[in-house]
Protein backbone atom coordinates (compact mmCIF):
# COMPACT_ATOMS: atom_id res chain seq x y z
CA UNK A 1 0.00 0.00 0.00
CA UNK A 2 2.75 2.43 0.95
CA UNK A 3 4.66 1.75 -2.26
CA UNK A 4 1.51 2.17 -4.35
CA UNK A 5 0.68 5.45 -2.59
CA UNK A 6 4.21 6.76 -3.20
CA UNK A 7 3.95 5.93 -6.89
CA UNK A 8 0.62 7.72 -7.18
CA UNK A 9 2.06 10.74 -5.38
CA UNK A 10 5.00 10.92 -7.76
CA UNK A 11 2.81 10.46 -10.80
CA UNK A 12 0.49 13.25 -9.70
CA UNK A 13 3.40 15.47 -8.79
CA UNK A 14 5.02 15.26 -12.18
CA UNK A 15 1.82 15.44 -14.17
CA UNK A 16 2.64 19.01 -15.16
CA UNK A 17 5.37 17.66 -17.44
CA UNK A 18 2.76 16.44 -19.91
CA UNK A 19 1.97 18.83 -22.73
CA UNK A 20 -1.23 16.79 -23.19
CA UNK A 21 -2.21 14.35 -20.39
CA UNK A 22 -3.11 11.50 -22.68
CA UNK A 23 -0.31 11.93 -25.18
CA UNK A 24 2.74 10.26 -23.66
CA UNK A 25 4.81 11.16 -26.68
CA UNK A 26 4.58 14.78 -25.62
CA UNK A 27 6.12 14.34 -22.15
CA UNK A 28 8.65 17.12 -21.62
CA UNK A 29 12.08 15.99 -20.35
CA UNK A 30 13.22 17.25 -16.98
CA UNK A 31 16.83 18.45 -17.05
CA UNK A 32 18.77 18.52 -13.77
CA UNK A 33 22.04 20.46 -13.93
CA UNK A 34 24.78 19.26 -11.57
CA UNK A 35 27.56 21.87 -11.42
CA UNK A 36 30.25 19.30 -10.62
CA UNK A 37 31.88 16.37 -12.46
CA UNK A 38 30.31 12.89 -12.37
CA UNK A 39 31.10 10.57 -9.49
CA UNK A 40 31.13 12.96 -6.52
CA UNK A 41 28.62 12.87 -3.63
CA UNK A 42 26.38 15.57 -5.14
CA UNK A 43 26.27 13.81 -8.51
CA UNK A 44 25.67 10.36 -6.98
CA UNK A 45 22.84 11.44 -4.67
CA UNK A 46 21.16 13.43 -7.44
CA UNK A 47 21.23 10.39 -9.72
CA UNK A 48 19.77 8.22 -6.94
CA UNK A 49 16.85 10.62 -6.58
CA UNK A 50 16.35 10.87 -10.33
CA UNK A 51 16.31 7.07 -10.61
CA UNK A 52 13.65 6.86 -7.90
CA UNK A 53 11.43 9.32 -9.76
CA UNK A 54 11.98 7.39 -13.01
CA UNK A 55 10.96 4.11 -11.35
CA UNK A 56 7.65 5.58 -10.25
CA UNK A 57 7.00 7.41 -13.51
CA UNK A 58 8.86 5.52 -16.26
CA UNK A 59 7.39 7.62 -19.07
CA UNK A 60 9.11 10.72 -17.65
CA UNK A 61 12.54 11.41 -19.14
CA UNK A 62 15.04 12.87 -16.65
CA UNK A 63 18.41 14.00 -17.90
CA UNK A 64 21.36 14.68 -15.58
CA UNK A 65 23.70 17.24 -17.10
CA UNK A 66 27.11 17.76 -15.47
CA UNK A 67 28.39 21.30 -16.03
CA UNK A 68 31.40 21.85 -13.75
CA UNK A 69 33.68 24.86 -13.57
CA UNK A 70 34.44 28.07 -11.62
CA UNK A 71 33.66 26.48 -8.27
CA UNK A 72 30.21 25.44 -9.47
CA UNK A 73 29.27 28.89 -10.77
CA UNK A 74 29.03 27.83 -14.42
CA UNK A 75 26.37 25.18 -13.88
CA UNK A 76 24.42 27.28 -11.40
CA UNK A 77 24.37 30.21 -13.83
CA UNK A 78 22.80 27.94 -16.47
CA UNK A 79 19.94 27.23 -14.07
CA UNK A 80 19.52 30.92 -13.27
CA UNK A 81 19.20 31.78 -16.95
CA UNK A 82 16.99 28.83 -18.00
CA UNK A 83 13.34 29.26 -18.92
CA UNK A 84 11.21 29.25 -15.73
CA UNK A 85 8.88 26.53 -16.97
CA UNK A 86 9.85 23.63 -14.69
CA UNK A 87 11.81 21.71 -17.32
CA UNK A 88 15.26 22.82 -16.07
CA UNK A 89 16.27 22.64 -12.41
CA UNK A 90 19.62 22.31 -10.73
CA UNK A 91 21.68 21.89 -7.61
CA UNK A 92 22.08 24.59 -4.99
CA UNK A 93 24.85 23.93 -2.48
CA UNK A 94 26.87 25.54 0.29
CA UNK A 95 29.67 26.59 -2.01
CA UNK A 96 27.66 28.20 -4.81
CA UNK A 97 24.81 29.72 -2.79
CA UNK A 98 26.49 30.68 0.49
CA UNK A 99 30.27 30.88 0.01
CA UNK A 100 31.00 31.91 -3.59
CA UNK A 101 28.99 35.16 -3.44
CA UNK A 102 31.52 36.39 -0.85
CA UNK A 103 34.55 34.58 -2.27
CA UNK A 104 34.32 35.82 -5.87
CA UNK A 105 34.49 39.55 -6.54
CA UNK A 106 32.25 39.15 -9.59
CA UNK A 107 29.40 36.63 -9.76
CA UNK A 108 27.37 35.70 -12.87
CA UNK A 109 24.17 35.22 -10.84
CA UNK A 110 22.49 36.57 -7.71
CA UNK A 111 22.24 33.75 -5.18
CA UNK A 112 19.48 35.52 -3.27
CA UNK A 113 17.24 36.53 -6.20
CA UNK A 114 17.77 34.30 -9.24
CA UNK A 115 16.35 31.01 -7.93
CA UNK A 116 13.13 29.42 -6.73
CA UNK A 117 13.96 26.85 -4.01
CA UNK A 118 12.35 23.42 -4.38
CA UNK A 119 13.70 21.35 -1.49
CA UNK A 120 16.88 20.73 0.40
CA UNK A 121 17.96 17.19 -0.35
CA UNK A 122 21.11 16.36 1.62
CA UNK A 123 23.23 17.32 4.58
CA UNK A 124 26.69 15.84 5.05
CA UNK A 125 28.37 16.68 8.36
CA UNK A 126 31.93 17.83 8.40
CA UNK A 127 34.12 16.35 11.10
CA UNK A 128 37.19 17.58 12.98
CA UNK A 129 39.77 14.83 12.67
CA UNK A 130 43.31 14.59 13.99
CA UNK A 131 46.12 12.27 12.99
CA UNK A 132 45.83 9.30 15.40
CA UNK A 133 49.55 9.14 16.09
CA UNK A 134 49.63 12.87 16.86
CA UNK A 135 46.60 12.52 19.17
CA UNK A 136 48.32 9.76 21.14
CA UNK A 137 51.63 11.62 21.30
CA UNK A 138 50.02 14.85 22.47
CA UNK A 139 47.54 13.22 24.86
CA UNK A 140 44.48 14.46 22.98
CA UNK A 141 41.41 12.28 23.48
CA UNK A 142 38.57 14.82 23.33
CA UNK A 143 37.68 18.15 21.75
CA UNK A 144 38.31 19.89 25.09
CA UNK A 145 41.79 18.32 25.22
CA UNK A 146 42.41 19.57 21.71
CA UNK A 147 41.34 23.14 22.48
CA UNK A 148 43.37 23.16 25.70
CA UNK A 149 46.49 22.01 23.86
CA UNK A 150 46.00 24.54 21.07
CA UNK A 151 45.64 27.38 23.59
CA UNK A 152 48.72 26.31 25.51
CA UNK A 153 50.78 25.85 22.34
CA UNK A 154 50.00 28.69 19.91
CA UNK A 155 50.90 27.99 16.27
CA UNK A 156 52.28 24.52 17.04
CA UNK A 157 49.32 22.83 15.36
CA UNK A 158 48.63 23.20 11.65
CA UNK A 159 45.66 22.17 9.61
CA UNK A 160 45.12 21.28 5.99
CA UNK A 161 42.26 21.99 3.63
CA UNK A 162 41.29 21.51 0.00
CA UNK A 163 42.22 25.11 -0.77
CA UNK A 164 41.58 28.71 0.16
CA UNK A 165 37.86 29.27 0.59
CA UNK A 166 37.07 25.55 0.78
CA UNK A 167 34.68 24.20 3.40
CA UNK A 168 37.61 22.81 5.39
CA UNK A 169 39.40 26.15 5.34
CA UNK A 170 36.35 28.11 6.46
CA UNK A 171 35.51 25.61 9.20
CA UNK A 172 39.09 25.88 10.46
CA UNK A 173 38.94 29.68 10.55
CA UNK A 174 35.60 29.60 12.35
CA UNK A 175 37.07 27.18 14.89
CA UNK A 176 40.12 29.39 15.50
CA UNK A 177 37.94 32.45 16.08
CA UNK A 178 35.40 30.72 18.33
CA UNK A 179 38.00 28.79 20.36
CA UNK A 180 40.45 31.68 20.62
CA UNK A 181 43.38 29.68 19.27
CA UNK A 182 45.88 30.08 16.48
CA UNK A 183 47.00 27.38 14.07
CA UNK A 184 48.62 27.58 10.66
CA UNK A 185 46.46 26.90 7.60
CA UNK A 186 48.06 24.85 4.81
CA UNK A 187 45.95 24.83 1.63
CA UNK A 188 46.21 21.93 -0.82
CA UNK A 189 44.95 21.52 -4.36
CA UNK A 190 41.85 19.57 -3.40
CA UNK A 191 40.46 17.46 -0.59
CA UNK A 192 42.35 14.27 -1.51
CA UNK A 193 45.85 15.80 -1.13
CA UNK A 194 44.79 17.36 2.18
CA UNK A 195 43.60 13.98 3.41
CA UNK A 196 46.90 12.36 2.40
CA UNK A 197 48.79 15.09 4.25
CA UNK A 198 46.80 14.30 7.39
CA UNK A 199 47.40 10.56 7.09
CA UNK A 200 51.13 11.07 6.59
CA UNK A 201 51.44 13.50 9.49
CA UNK A 202 52.31 16.54 7.39
CA UNK A 203 49.36 18.34 8.99
CA UNK A 204 47.89 17.75 12.43
CA UNK A 205 44.18 18.10 11.78
CA UNK A 206 41.54 18.87 9.17
CA UNK A 207 37.84 19.58 8.97
CA UNK A 208 36.86 16.94 6.47
CA UNK A 209 33.65 15.79 4.86
CA UNK A 210 32.33 12.84 6.88
CA UNK A 211 31.72 10.79 3.75
CA UNK A 212 35.42 11.11 2.87
CA UNK A 213 36.79 10.75 6.38
CA UNK A 214 34.66 7.80 7.56
CA UNK A 215 36.78 4.94 6.11
CA UNK A 216 39.94 6.24 7.78
CA UNK A 217 38.10 6.89 11.04
CA UNK A 218 36.88 3.29 11.04
CA UNK A 219 40.39 2.07 10.21
CA UNK A 220 41.83 3.97 13.18
CA UNK A 221 44.13 6.07 11.02
CA UNK A 222 42.53 9.32 12.12
CA UNK A 223 40.56 10.21 15.24
CA UNK A 224 37.22 12.04 15.08
CA UNK A 225 36.97 14.68 17.80
CA UNK A 226 33.70 16.41 16.84
CA UNK A 227 31.13 16.83 14.10
CA UNK A 228 30.31 20.33 12.92
CA UNK A 229 26.53 19.95 12.95
CA UNK A 230 24.53 21.56 15.77
CA UNK A 231 23.54 18.14 17.15
CA UNK A 232 25.10 14.70 17.07
CA UNK A 233 24.91 13.09 13.68
CA UNK A 234 23.08 9.75 13.41
CA UNK A 235 25.87 8.79 11.01
CA UNK A 236 28.51 9.14 13.77
CA UNK A 237 26.47 9.00 17.00
CA UNK A 238 29.41 8.51 19.39
CA UNK A 239 31.14 11.74 18.32
CA UNK A 240 29.95 14.97 20.01
CA UNK A 241 29.12 18.17 18.11
CA UNK A 242 31.48 21.14 18.16
CA UNK A 243 28.66 23.11 19.82
CA UNK A 244 29.15 21.13 23.04
CA UNK A 245 32.42 23.01 23.61
CA UNK A 246 31.78 26.04 21.37
CA UNK A 247 28.08 27.02 21.61
CA UNK A 248 26.59 28.13 18.32
CA UNK A 249 29.25 26.46 16.18
CA UNK A 250 27.54 24.97 13.13
CA UNK A 251 28.96 24.52 9.66
CA UNK A 252 28.22 21.62 7.37
CA UNK A 253 27.87 20.72 3.71
CA UNK A 254 24.39 20.78 2.21
CA UNK A 255 22.72 20.77 -1.17
CA UNK A 256 19.27 20.80 -2.68
CA UNK A 257 17.23 21.56 -5.78
CA UNK A 258 16.28 24.95 -7.22
CA UNK A 259 14.51 26.21 -10.32
CA UNK A 260 14.94 29.55 -12.09
CA UNK A 261 13.26 32.48 -10.39
CA UNK A 262 9.78 33.06 -11.77
CA UNK A 263 8.91 29.37 -12.04
CA UNK A 264 5.18 29.16 -11.20
CA UNK A 265 4.39 28.17 -7.62
CA UNK A 266 2.22 25.17 -8.64
CA UNK A 267 5.16 23.81 -10.64
CA UNK A 268 7.52 24.27 -7.67
CA UNK A 269 5.03 22.55 -5.37
CA UNK A 270 4.68 19.57 -7.71
CA UNK A 271 8.45 19.21 -8.04
CA UNK A 272 8.77 19.46 -4.28
CA UNK A 273 6.20 16.71 -3.73
CA UNK A 274 7.92 14.42 -6.24
CA UNK A 275 11.43 14.77 -4.81
CA UNK A 276 10.33 14.77 -1.18
CA UNK A 277 8.55 11.48 -1.82
CA UNK A 278 11.77 10.10 -3.31
CA UNK A 279 13.83 11.39 -0.36
CA UNK A 280 11.48 9.67 2.08
CA UNK A 281 11.60 6.31 0.29
CA UNK A 282 13.24 3.71 2.59
CA UNK A 283 15.56 2.36 -0.10
CA UNK A 284 16.81 5.86 -0.96
CA UNK A 285 17.41 6.68 2.71
CA UNK A 286 19.37 3.44 3.10
CA UNK A 287 21.56 4.25 0.10
CA UNK A 288 22.17 7.76 1.38
CA UNK A 289 23.24 6.35 4.76
CA UNK A 290 25.86 4.24 2.99
CA UNK A 291 27.20 7.49 1.50
CA UNK A 292 27.23 9.18 4.95
CA UNK A 293 24.59 11.59 3.65
CA UNK A 294 21.47 12.60 5.60
CA UNK A 295 18.28 13.14 3.55
CA UNK A 296 16.73 16.53 4.40
CA UNK A 297 13.32 16.90 2.72
CA UNK A 298 11.86 20.39 3.23
CA UNK A 299 9.16 22.66 1.91
CA UNK A 300 10.20 25.30 -0.63
CA UNK A 301 9.76 27.99 2.02
CA UNK A 302 11.90 26.14 4.56
CA UNK A 303 14.69 25.72 2.02
CA UNK A 304 14.44 29.36 1.02
CA UNK A 305 14.75 30.57 4.61
CA UNK A 306 17.61 28.16 5.28
CA UNK A 307 19.58 29.41 2.28
CA UNK A 308 19.10 33.02 3.35
CA UNK A 309 20.52 32.21 6.78
CA UNK A 310 23.46 30.37 5.28
CA UNK A 311 24.26 33.22 2.89
CA UNK A 312 24.27 35.69 5.78
CA UNK A 313 26.37 33.42 7.99
CA UNK A 314 29.11 32.87 5.45
CA UNK A 315 29.57 36.56 4.74
CA UNK A 316 31.45 37.06 8.00
CA UNK A 317 33.12 33.63 7.83
CA UNK A 318 34.63 34.29 4.39
CA UNK A 319 35.59 37.87 5.17
CA UNK A 320 37.26 36.89 8.46
CA UNK A 321 39.22 34.15 6.66
CA UNK A 322 40.67 36.60 4.14
CA UNK A 323 40.01 34.08 1.35
CA UNK A 324 39.48 35.38 -2.18
CA UNK A 325 39.44 33.74 -5.59
CA UNK A 326 39.74 36.68 -7.97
Amino acid sequence: MTSRRACLTLAASLGFMFAAPLALAQVKPLRIIVPFPPGGPIDVTTRLLADKVRQSLPEQTIVIENRPGAGGNIGVDLVAKAAPDGTTIGIAATSMHAVNPWLFKKMPYDAAKDFAPITQTVRVPNVLVINTEAAQRLGIATLKDFIAYAKANPAKLNYGSGGNGSAGHLAGEMFKKRAGVFSVHIPYAGGAPAQMALLSGQVDFTFDNLATAAPNIRAGKIKALAVTTAQRSPLLPDVPPMADALPGFEIDTWWGLVAPAGTPVPVIDRLNAAFVAALNAPDVRAKFAQLMAEPVPTTPRQFSEFMKRELAKYESVVKNSGASVD
